[in-house]
């Protein structure tokens, strides 16, 4: 469909010649030296210029790096919840959202190794500025977010947007990730924004919202990270919020951002993808009648789900005891531990800067505040 063309993924038919215009790019070369170590590079190049399908290039190629991630950056994932989840079916994952390209990619393996349909996944376009970015985005089955418009062109943009998610959703049997808010949490507190709710909604051609949230299976995710490799570089807008000032981004911020995430140091990685919400959504249907308020207790559910699936690290529990003065936690982590947390914290920001070193502490601690909040209200 030609009014998907602005931001839709390459079709399969495109593949194999976005592929030869950019499979000499040097950060062509940095990806596939780094997912294939000591291969000679004319070796990975045929196999590029024979791939003609998303699927052969995220599988033989993006898949091998992501491994690579895994062994240099972490000390491995974990996984729950994919059992549960039927072969041959589309699912709406909505996610919370650390990491700008590992929490999407990170999915797709897991999807890929359960035999399960891998997403289209959303990304902002101020994400992709530079071509080979963009390229790769789409070859990676990446559909753009548009930003920076006019309220006018934001209504028609998340318009084109939602037709096309459901259009993927209900016609093609692709499943879609979306994160559930705009953006990447810089403070740890992880809660659905109904924009993207009543965004998505758009694309209903159903009387009753309810009704086609249902049909399309949404099923929520909750990722954690032991260590936020971008952590010190969430630091800056924090400190402008706290000062109520506007933080404006530096040029090249979101690169660094995009690459600092992928090689920095994660330690361990949990993924759970919840059930598909069902009988919450008919329980929402039959208690309110009020669109508004069908949406709040949509996003309430959702934040449940990926609040109870957390997995909280030591990390966690360090920076909560660290940030409100206690030994709460301490049987959940090791002298070892905290140790290397400390130095951390000592080598990635200001200690003397009270707002900066709260804030860095907060970003860690909130998961655990939240899920406290989360058992208290059940």
């Amino acid at each position: 469909m030609q009014r998907f063309d602005a931001i839709r993924p390459f079709y399969d038919s495109e593949i194999n010649k976005a592929i030869i215009k950019v499979k000499d790019h040097p950060m062509m070369k940095a990806l596939m030296n780094f997912a294939f170590p000591g291969v000679p590079d004319e070796h990975w190049k045929v196999q590029l210029s024979t791939t003609h399908s998303t699927r052969d290039f995220q599988c033989n190629f993006i898949y091998q790096a992501l491994m690579q991630v895994l062994t240099k950056t972490s000390d491995g994932m974990t996984t729950s919840g994919f059992d549960k989840l039927e072969p041959n079916t589309s699912y709406l994952f909505i996610s919370n959202h650390r990491d700008i390209i590992l929490d999407t990619s990170l999915l797709n393996a897991c999807l890929f190794d359960n035999g399960l349909v891998m997403t289209a996944s959303a990304i902002g376009d101020n994400l992709v500025q530079k071509e080979f970015l963009y390229t790769l985005s789409k070859l990676n089955r990446n559909f753009l977010v548009q930003r920076g418009l006019s309220p006018r062109e934001m209504l028609q943009s998340s318009r084109l947007l939602a037709e096309y998610i459901g259009n993927l959703l209900q016609r093609e049997n692709r499943s879609v990730w979306i994160a559930q808010r705009e953006g990447r949490t810089k403070n740890g507190n992880d809660a659905t924004h109904q924009g993207v709710l009543k965004m998505l909604g758009m694309g209903s051609d159903e009387a009753n919202l309810m009704d086609y949230f249902k049909k399309v299976k949404i099923v929520p995710v909750s990722i954690s990270y032991e260590y936020d490799p971008t952590d010190a570089l969430k630091m800056p807008q924090l400190m402008a919020e706290a000062n109520k000032e506007i933080y404006v981004k530096d040029k090249n911020e979101d690169f660094t951002t995009l690459m600092s995430g992928i090689m920095g140091q994660k330690k361990h990685i949990h993924i759970h993808v919840g059930k598909v919400l069902d009988e919450e959504i008919d329980e929402i249907k039959a208690e309110f009648d009020n669109a508004n308020k069908q949406i709040q207790a949509l996003a309430q559910v959702i934040d449940d789900s990926i609040l109870q699936s957390y997995k909280l690290w030591p990390t966690n529990y360090i920076a909560y005891d660290i940030l409100h003065h206690t030994e709460t936690y301490k049987t959940l982590y090791t002298e070892n531990e905290k140790s290397l947390f400390e130095r951390r914290l000592e080598m990635r920001i200001d200690e003397n800067n009270t707002i900066q070193r709260d804030g860095f502490l907060a970003m860690y601690a909130n998961p655990v505040v939240n899920k406290l909040k989360y058992e208290n209200a059940v």
